[in-house]
């Protein structure tokens, strides 16, 4: 497969998790990636080396080094759980600052680089925009902002050829979930529960639908939020 040969793809907090399978799945079809990280520098470069393994390019780097870019995936996020009583504005700020304004200057930046033939920007939401549970105010209202950024820069973006969408993941088995221990919580059961296909997602399930979004097999699309949750309601 080589849909995104002589692509370049931007991939932010691509260091693990649903990032790091997207930074692979681009660069198994083709992409030039940049993975970019926060702080787990060792956790890029074994994404990047892994590309490199399989016949791929790529490059970890703390900030966007692109001087042509066709693809960005706005991945880096964060989340807590806590009730309305304990919401705090420092945890409001964190997941806002990250989340949305993050979103917004990453795309700000990249629209420097898009050519004239355009390209797509890819946010990662969550169904937690339409179906949230409860303890999670902050994170689903990111997500809700996410959602709104997506359709306002679909059409902002348009005529520069360049296509806006989001990926809407369900419960998503990552590291974050582990360490956070979900993972044979009450929590995970209850997720599962309300998802029809009966399981929690890999990031390879949000990975084949980014790849999608980043091609040419997606060009007459713009402005969609896609659920990828195993039908959580």
């Amino acid at each position: 497969m080589s849909e995104l040969t002589g692509k370049v793809a931007i991939v932010t907090g691509a260091s693990k998790g649903i990032g790091a399978a997207i930074a692979k799945g681009l660069g198994a079809v083709g992409a030039s990636v940049v993975v970019n990280y926060a702080s787990s520098r060792e956790g890029a470069d074994r994404v990047v080396a892994e590309i490199a393994g399989k016949g791929g390019k790529a490059i970890a780097v703390k900030a966007d080094v692109s001087n042509s870019l066709d693809v960005l995936v706005n991945n880096a996020g964060v989340y807590g759980f806590a009730p309305l009583e304990e919401v705090t504005e420092d945890e409001f700020h964190r997941e806002f600052n990250i989340n949305v304004l993050g979103v917004l200057l990453a795309s700000r930046e990249a629209m420097k680089y898009f050519g004239p033939g355009g390209g797509s920007v890819i946010n990662i939401s969550s169904i937690a925009s339409t179906s949230p549970t409860p303890t999670a105010v902050v994170y689903s209202a990111t997500k809700g902002a996410v959602d709104t950024i997506t359709r306002v820069l679909a059409k902002e973006l348009g005529p520069k050829k360049i296509r806006v969408n989001a990926i809407n993941p369900g419960g998503v088995e990552t590291e974050g979930v582990h360490s956070m221990g979900i993972s044979g919580s009450e929590f995970e059961k209850q997720m599962v529960a309300r998802t029809p296909l009966g399981r929690l997602g890999q990031p390879d399930d949000i990975a084949s639908v980014a790849v999608f979004l980043a091609s040419a097999a997606s060009g007459w699309m713009t402005g969609e939020t896609i659920a990828v949750g195993g039908g959580f309601s």
